[in-house]
């Protein structure tokens, strides 16, 4: 298991986060992800054979939002 705390850019409520945190934690090979809006950070523990650092900042793309490690 890796541990990774990835920036968050353009939440802008507590709904942001936790609907950002459910498409994280539904992707194949997340463990667990928490969204913390106060920090704009999400902290995810993950299988590296499953899924890449790459693949999780695109799914925060593709959410609408920004990504940066």
């Amino acid at each position: 298991m890796e541990n990774i705390n990835l920036k968050i850019e353009g939440m802008h409520c507590d709904g942001c986060a936790k609907r950002l945190e459910k498409v994280l934690n539904n992707i194949e090979g997340v463990k667990t992800a928490k969204v913390i809006f106060e920090e704009k950070c999400a902290r995810v523990e993950y299988t590296e054979e499953k899924v890449s650092v790459e693949e999780l900042k695109e799914a925060i793309v593709d959410a609408g939002f920004e990504g940066i490690e």
